[in-house]
């Protein structure tokens, strides 16, 4: 596991963790679909470097 999947995976969680935090204080929704599209960006991407299938 490199430098950067580790920074994509943490980042995605973290950014996962906004989008909990941020539904329950109910917060605009298109807050909450952007960071929850963004941490689906973010673990994908790394979870696909981890797997060899993106460089």
């Amino acid at each position: 596991m490199t430098g950067l999947n580790t920074i994509l995976i943490v980042v995605g969680l973290f950014l996962a963790g906004g989008v909990y935090s941020f539904s329950k204080q109910d917060m605009p929704k298109g807050l909450v679909v952007l960071l929850g599209i963004g941490s689906v960006m973010c673990l994908v991407a790394g979870i696909l470097r981890i797997q060899g299938l993106w460089d």
